[in-house]
């Protein structure tokens, strides 16, 4: 049997890996570093979110399955490129958070390409320096 979410999330995946985040990492959008977990280098991801006070919000797509998502459980310690300034930050992810709820207060686009690529969502906070 074809587990749905699973080819969702590999077609998803492959598409940002191989599109969406080499033209990101061009342009002056909101970009993601984390540590690699396995190789130590920094990795590069073109997130949606929005900064309140000094913290970033944003909700992962895939949650636990995404790659960020597994550098930042290895190594909480983080950047964001916001306006084509670096920021570092200690991020935390929180499962209680409603993220669909969280995806309201969030820009408007971002938070519908979430909600329909998306097969399990996590909110982030990262509390920026």
């Amino acid at each position: 049997m074809i587990d749905l979410r699973d080819l969702k999330r590999r077609i998803v995946h492959g598409t940002q890996r191989r599109l969406v985040n080499p033209i990101g990492r061009r342009l002056p959008v909101t970009m993601l570093e984390t540590i690699g977990r396995k190789t130590g280098r920094p990795r590069h991801t073109a997130v949606g979110g929005r900064v309140i006070g000094d913290q970033f919000w944003m909700v992962s797509e895939h949650g636990d399955r995404s790659h960020y998502v597994l550098n930042i459980r290895a190594n909480p310690a983080v950047r964001v490129r916001i306006n084509g300034h670096w920021r570092s930050g200690t991020a935390h992810l929180l499962p209680d958070d409603d993220p669909v709820a969280r995806l309201k207060e969030l820009p408007t686009l971002n938070s519908a390409v979430v909600r329909a690529a998306g097969t399990d969502l996590l909110t982030l906070r990262i509390d920026l320096d």
